[in-house]
């Protein structure tokens, strides 16, 4: 079978320890009274860019209690690529084709009055009553019930016959930000929310607030469930830090040289001629662009990794292709390319890119292109 040099290697066995190694964090303090929290595995966006199936499947059966992801579109894919532990929908369901949360068994977030009347709708029409998670808005303003207007707003929606409520969570907006206070403001309102949930008649949900970065910055929010993304795929927040969990990065992408040519002095490489250097060159083709996913901003900022050395993106990051500075080097066609990844001694990372081009460890994962072929180990 024909096969693009440009390819995306993912191992999930370092997924599977990252979520051991996460679950071992966890469980450090944990008594037979007081168990540690459970594992929400977060795989939306594909997983982070590294494919949601094949990754929800691999979490599945190293112990995650439930997956979680963007939409109902994203459930129904893990539903059926195989995935049969329960899977959470992060996002705003009242314009939503709702008949995939029944038909795939997906949960809900309820986090709108728009929201709950379309799942009230639609439970009543399939005649059943719908487990859903209740989202509060503490303070990040996107999707939830506002903390300190419940009382006003939920009393309707805890009345729906056809819904009923298994936990309760929200969305910390500043936990990459040591340095804000805003965090603990949030973990304050969710606390007084929780309280006035109860007065309500909605007491003893389970809970769940903390992403990759609240899970390591405070144990506090913990709850009873987290929620990783990022750690996850082997890769610590920015600007956090956790050498003591021994995480592993998942992906590597890598490539191939298909041609090396030379520059004379005053030539310039790539559309604008944005690198015209004032001395001969030799530069190596690689076949991946911005159509793969790599940012446009790169070139000039970043480097790649060719026979173990770091060789800079020189030009511009083209559609298909990119050029790199070889001048010196014994480089050949054929040879191996490493974007995100370790070559010898060497190693790029997500995190490096994202420092390097003004972006976050996210975007370069999640902008990985549907034409990078993903291989799994």
């Amino acid at each position: 079978m024909m096969r693009r040099p440009t390819v995306a290697t993912v191992s999930l066995g370092a997924i599977q320890a990252n979520l051991a190694a996460i679950r071992d964090m966890l469980a450090a303090g944990a008594t037979p009274a007081q168990p540690g929290p459970g594992v929400i595995a977060v795989v939306k966006a594909n997983a982070y860019g590294h494919g949601a199936v094949a990754v929800g499947r691999a979490l599945e059966s190293a112990g995650a209690s439930m997956l979680a992801c963007a939409d109902i579109e994203e459930g129904v894919a893990l539903r059926d690529g195989g995935v049969t532990i329960p899977i959470l929908v992060f996002g705003a369901l009242s314009v939503s084709d709702v008949d995939g949360v029944f038909t795939h068994r997906l949960t809900p977030t309820v986090s709108t009055p728009g929201a709950a009347v379309a799942l009230e709708k639609a439970a009543a029409r399939h005649d059943v009553r719908l487990a859903c998670h209740l989202k509060i808005d503490t303070g990040m303003n996107r999707l939830g019930f506002r903390h300190d207007n419940l009382r006003r707003t939920l009393p309707a929606v805890l009345a729906s016959p056809h819904l009923t409520f298994d936990a309760l969570y929200t969305h910390f907006a500043t936990a990459d930000l040591p340095e804000s206070p805003f965090m603990d403001e949030q973990r304050s309102r969710f606390e007084m929310a929780t309280a006035a949930l109860g007065a309500m008649g909605l007491g003893g949900l389970a809970r769940h607030a903390a992403n990759s970065a609240a899970l390591l910055r405070d144990t506090r929010v913990w709850y009873d469930s987290v929620r990783p993304g990022l750690l996850l795929y082997g890769i610590v927040p920015p600007p956090l830090s956790a050498a003591n969990l021994g995480l592993c990065p998942a992906l590597s992408l890598t490539s191939r040289i298909v041609a090396v040519k030379g520059l004379r002095a005053g030539e310039g490489a790539g559309y604008g001629l944005r690198w015209t250097p004032d001395e001969p060159k030799s530069i190596a083709i690689v076949p991946a662009g911005y159509a793969d996913g790599l940012d446009t901003r790169a070139a000039g900022r970043t480097s790649v990794l060719i026979r173990g050395r770091r060789a800079p993106i020189v030009g511009s990051v083209c559609m298909d292709m990119i050029t790199v500075d070889v001048t010196g080097r014994d480089v050949s066609p054929g040879d191996e390319v490493v974007l995100i990844g370790r070559q010898d001694d060497e190693e790029i990372t997500a995190r490096e890119i994202a420092a390097a081009i003004g972006a976050i460890t996210w975007e370069v994962l999640c902008r990985l292109g549907s034409r990078v072929e993903r291989t799994y180990v």
